[in-house]
């Protein structure tokens, strides 16, 4: 009964889907693969080894060059996913029970590519341990948080802050973990995680909806798939290049992993501001970099 109840949890189910996903080939994006693949045409040598080896934005590529490279990454992304989608939604509601939980966990799969390629670019760390497929709580929650900014939970866009404010205060090289998974942070990922296993269960019946006829419920389901991951792809890169994070010209100290212990003071949450940036984008290579 206990174990029902856990299931029916819309936290734990969200955990559930989203640690599944990160199981599926191709789903973990290498940072340093990445970042080459992407830097590639634009930046010289030296400029592609330090943002491999510090970041992006040590290494002085300005956010608007990034902002191209991310659109580039994001059309690609949705269009791989959207294809998928339709193509899950052709045999029509025979196929139900076997396409429905497959084409949910592709799509949470490249919600997490395209978090993983956005969150690269503008300067967070490694986000997966290359030990194995699991997922420790600090990925696990930060991934969270990139997710309630992508549905547009602004509680999730002022931790998302909170958390890259402290990185952005000392060169941090990896997720500052204590921050993550103690103090007042910690209890936002539980809450967010429960929004989205919510917001989870209503996308599942949508997507049901439009597959139950054949071929028309294909295109319904590629369009709907179109219709809902640009924009959230969309929301994310705004967030993160609005960050101090991403900014070449905020300054830092060599220090080590940040500690984090700082969240136990109980200050509230302030919402760290985007900026809006309209650079036209520049037609480059769509790049499908895997793990």
């Amino acid at each position: 009964m206990k174990q029902g109840k856990e299931v029916e949890n819309p936290e734990s189910r969200f955990f559930t889907v989203l640690l599944a996903a990160a199981k599926l080939p191709g789903v973990r994006i290498h940072r340093e693969s990445y970042l080459r693949s992407a830097l590639a045409r634009h930046c010289s040598e030296d400029e592609i080894r330090r943002a491999i080896e510090e970041t992006p934005a040590a290494a002085g590529i300005t956010v608007e060059l990034l902002d191209k490279i991310a659109k580039d990454s994001i059309r690609y992304e949705t269009a791989k996913v959207s294809a998928l989608s339709a193509a899950a939604g052709i045999p029509g509601i025979l196929a139900l029970p076997a396409t429905v939980p497959a084409d949910v966990a592709q799509y949470v799969g490249h919600m997490l590519r395209i978090s993983q390629k956005l969150a690269y670019l503008y300067s967070w760390p490694d986000l997966f341990s290359d030990e194995g497929d699991g997922v420790d709580d600090a990925t696990k929650a930060v991934l969270t948080l990139f997710f309630g900014v992508m549905f547009g939970t602004q509680s999730a866009n002022a931790a998302v802050g909170k958390v890259a404010g402290m990185m952005a205060e000392q060169l941090a090289k990896q997720l500052p973990k204590k921050a993550l998974t103690h103090g007042v942070v910690y209890p936002m990922v539980k809450k967010i995680a429960g929004h989205l296993g919510v917001k989870m269960t209503t996308q599942s019946f949508a997507t049901t909806v439009s597959k139950a006829i054949p071929l028309v419920g294909a295109a319904v389901s590629g369009g709907l798939t179109f219709a809902t991951y640009l924009p959230m792809a969309k929301r994310l890169k705004k967030h993160l290049a609005g960050l101090p994070l991403a900014d070449p010209s905020h300054q830092v100290v060599d220090a080590d992993v940040v500690d984090g212990e700082v969240v136990e003071d109980h200050e509230s949450f302030a919402s760290v501001p985007t900026e809006q940036h309209n650079a036209d984008t520049a037609a480059v290579k769509p790049e499908d970099v895997r793990s």
